[in-house]
């Protein structure tokens, strides 16, 4: 029996098997077959990012240029990638995959361990135990803590109205030397000014108007109160920022009598309010400044970025000017740390009910920020963090979980938690047999040493070997 061919299927068949991969049928959008084009490695050590590419081809070996491509990974344990294609691994040999209509291709790829490692050693400890311990700031040869709420022991019930100042020239042996105590029921925030002259402390649960203190600190380990200022700042200071001539302040409440204030403070006895900013929901919990813009953490509201004398957007302190912000995932932003050099914004979700996380934006386009990965430690919620920028180590206090040192070098993407970057965890209370568990409220990398307050214990001083 002959076989009889119509003359355009013989055509068909040779140009078919003249096209290599694209060898299939067309779909309702016109691909055939989807194949790699991309030049990156397939051998990449977990936390490392590689940019994959693929392209939709038609039945005629025709790339089909408006072909949307879906990526994924299997299994999902195995890495995560972008939209754009850009893939991370956590482990094993998972398979990227490229889709476009019916049609797929894959990439094996082989996950090595990043192989970190690295300790803490306590060096000295400031011990408090008559008072909840709050936050902490490191300036030369003096650390200052706050106090926070209430703790009752068996000598009684006192509340968080102290501002200990400690002695660190020998950091093995930190020194109370003074302690000042204002009107209030918390000193949440303490900051100081980078020449060390001039330092804020903030109150809340005051009886006389809450507001702030600015502080004399031409003798660093003995504070001196310049004035209580409360106008506008009467239902109380969460936390506190000074950039040169001015202090940026988040004031409690949800409306627009609350969020930011800025005063003027180039005669620091006479204070001034220049410009206020409200995120328009929900509270303000913090203020970070550097390069002339602010980054509030405004709860529910977001990560909010404005301009105070950096100029992108025309901005200056007495008239600060919004350049973006993002609701980050799972809302609740309570801190920030903007490192530019990477063009990242760490952002700190306190959420004690379903343990918060760390998010992770890129700022790279600073006026179209992006949530692009996450660290999350199983327990507790973290809270406030401290970059040594040069070693791209990231700090993060995270409660009962104590401290935690992560490697930020490279494109951050994904699940960092996943990746091998912790570079080491210390619960330090425990590992010194502390009468109290480790309860870390914040950190401050200084002179090579790791500064932390515990609201448990008071101060801490350990070297980060690593």
């Amino acid at each position: 029996m002959k076989h009889r061919w119509h003359w355009h299927s013989l055509v068909m068949l040779l140009l078919l098997q003249s096209c290599g991969d694209s060898t299939g049928l067309e779909d309702d959008s016109g691909v055939a077959s989807v194949r790699f084009t991309t030049a990156d490695p397939v051998t990449l050590r977990q936390g490392d990012v590689a940019q994959y590419a693929a392209e939709a081809v038609g039945a005629f070996g025709v790339v089909v240029a408006n072909a949307e491509m879906i990526w994924s990974v299997e299994p999902q344990n195995g890495g995560f990638v972008s939209d754009e294609g850009h893939f991370v691994g956590y482990s094993g040999t998972p398979l990227v995959i490229a889709t476009a209509g019916t049609h797929a291709d894959t990439l094996q790829v082989t996950i090595t361990a990043r192989n970190l490692s690295g300790t803490f050693s306590i060096v000295g400890q400031g011990e408090v135990l008559d008072r909840i311990t709050s936050d902490l700031w490191v300036h030369g040869n003096a650390a200052y803590t706050g106090t926070w709420g209430q703790r009752t022991t068996a000598a009684g019930t006192l509340i968080g109205n102290t501002l200990n100042t400690w002695d660190i020239s020998v950091p093995g042996a930190p020194a109370l030397v003074d302690f000042l105590m204002v009107d209030a029921g918390t000193i949440n925030d303490v900051k100081v000014s980078e020449d060390g002259t001039l330092g804020v402390i903030t109150h809340e649960g005051s009886a006389s108007g809450n507001g702030i203190t600015l502080l004399d600190l031409t003798d660093p380990l003995a504070p001196t109160p310049i004035v209580h200022f409360t106008t506008t700042l009467e239902s109380g200071v969460h936390n506190a920022w000074i950039d040169g001539t001015h202090v940026y302040l988040a004031v409690n409440g949800t409306n627009s009598q609350a969020g930011l204030r800025i005063l003027n403070v180039a005669d620091p006895a006479d204070p001034t309010i220049v410009a206020d900013f409200y995120g328009g929901s929900s509270s303000l919990h913090d203020v970070y400044v550097r390069d002339g813009l602010a980054f509030l953490s405004h709860w529910n509201a977001g990560l909010i970025i404005l301009d105070v004398g950096n100029g992108m957007a025309g901005g200056s302190p007495a008239n600060p000017v919004e350049v973006s912000r993002l609701a980050t995932q799972g809302g609740q932003t309570h801190n920030a740390w903007y490192w530019p050099a990477g063009g990242y914004v760490f952002v700190g979700e306190e959420d004690f009910n379903t343990p918060g996380i760390m998010h992770v934006v890129d700022v790279s386009d600073i006026s179209n920020p992006r949530e692009v990965a996450t660290f999350a430690v199983p327990g507790t919620t973290p809270h406030n963090f401290w970059m040594d920028e040069t070693a791209e180590i990231l700090y993060l206090s995270w409660y009962s979980n104590g401290i935690r040192a992560l490697d930020v070098s490279g494109q951050l993407l994904g699940a960092l938690d996943r990746q091998g970057r912790e570079i080491a965890g210390f619960l330090y209370a425990q590992a010194a047999g502390a009468q109290f568990p480790s309860i870390n409220w914040a950190p401050q990398f200084h002179n090579g040493l790791l500064y932390l307050s515990d609201m448990n214990t008071g101060l801490w001083i350990l070297q980060p070997n690593f």
